[in-house]
């Protein structure tokens, strides 16, 4: 953009100087070079901090799917990356042994309320004890648990989608035997309820920013459209910051400085709820400062979404 702003000035020096409106000296000779240097000192060098400018990438939150209980799957209705709600069925395991459980403790407890009722009735009338009265109804009380307990197991042998959103790579058949160890997922489910969108800014740049301030973006996917958002946050820490739980001193290791990531939401959320988990493109973020930077960073965010048509990196 510098280059082309300075071929304008050579053009209309040149144009001034055919014309005989100026008289070209020493002073208009060395003029390109001082014009350069006022555009790269006073414009272009502060656009980076005023408007700064980085790569956008679509996350969003995997959640790895384990049963609660353990057993046989005997039906997987779900298909790989079909749009799913939250509640609808993933898979379903083997109820028989649960139900049996469940039918087992319901038939205890109707025996145990039967006999805790002739026991106060016994009591009632004097010829029964009040200890066997309270030992019936803390067998009833434990029953009760135990059946609600055997009935949340029977419940989860139907596995839901937590959200919306949907599984991708199934893997999972008709016959496997799945088990609820946290180390052993079944199936990977994309969240797609809320979609997040990291912008990676230079810390050289990123003194000015704050949530609210406007952003455009162009994805790699979408060539030539540029869509608007705002600054959500942020992120307070980033991976080379953390410090790991260790029975080791500190370990000196080279310092870089890695970009900070900014959290953006689009305004057109319908648009962001599509865009697959992976898209990249480029974000520019239009702070407080240097408000005459952010002419230029609009032209050039435009220029990299025209030339996303034939630009494959």
């Amino acid at each position: 953009m510098i280059l082309v702003l300075l071929n304008v000035y050579l053009a209309l020096l040149f144009i001034l100087v055919k014309l005989g409106i100026i008289r070209f000296n020493l002073f208009w000779k060395i003029s390109p070079a001082v014009v350069f240097v006022l555009l790269l000192v006073g414009l272009f060098v502060p656009m980076n901090w005023g408007a700064p400018q980085g790569a956008a990438l679509v996350v969003r939150n995997s959640v790895a799917i384990v049963p609660d209980v353990a057993g046989e799957v005997v039906d997987v209705p779900v298909r790989p990356n079909q749009p799913l709600k939250a509640g609808d069925v993933l898979f379903r395991i083997d109820p028989v042994p649960f139900q049996s459980q469940v039918d087992a403790l319901a038939a205890q407890l109707k025996f145990q309320e039967t006999r805790l009722a002739e026991m106060t009735q016994l009591q009632t009338h004097g010829t029964g004890r009040a200890f066997d009265v309270e030992q019936r109804q803390a067998e009833v009380e434990q029953l009760k648990a135990q059946l609600a307990a055997a009935q949340w197991n029977l419940d989860k042998t139907v596995v839901r989608a937590p959200t919306d959103g949907y599984v991708t790579n199934v893997a999972l058949r008709k016959g496997a035997r799945v088990a609820n160890l946290p180390l052993a997922p079944v199936m990977a489910f994309i969240d797609t309820s809320e979609t997040a969108i990291g912008v990676e800014i230079a810390q050289i740049d990123a003194r000015y920013l704050a949530p609210g301030q406007q952003v455009e973006l162009t994805f790699k996917m979408f060539p030539g459209r540029v869509l608007t958002g705002k600054v959500e946050s942020l992120v307070q820490a980033i991976a080379t910051g953390q410090v790991q739980v260790s029975g080791v001193a500190v370990a000196p290791k080279a310092i870089a400085s890695a970009p900070f990531v900014v959290r953006v939401k689009l305004d057109d959320e319908t648009f962001a709820g599509s865009l697959p988990a992976g898209s990249t493109g480029e974000a520019a973020i239009f702070t407080d400062q240097v408000k005459p930077t952010h002419l230029i960073r609009r032209v050039l965010l435009r220029q990299v979404a025209i030339t996303n048509y034939i630009n494959p990196f």
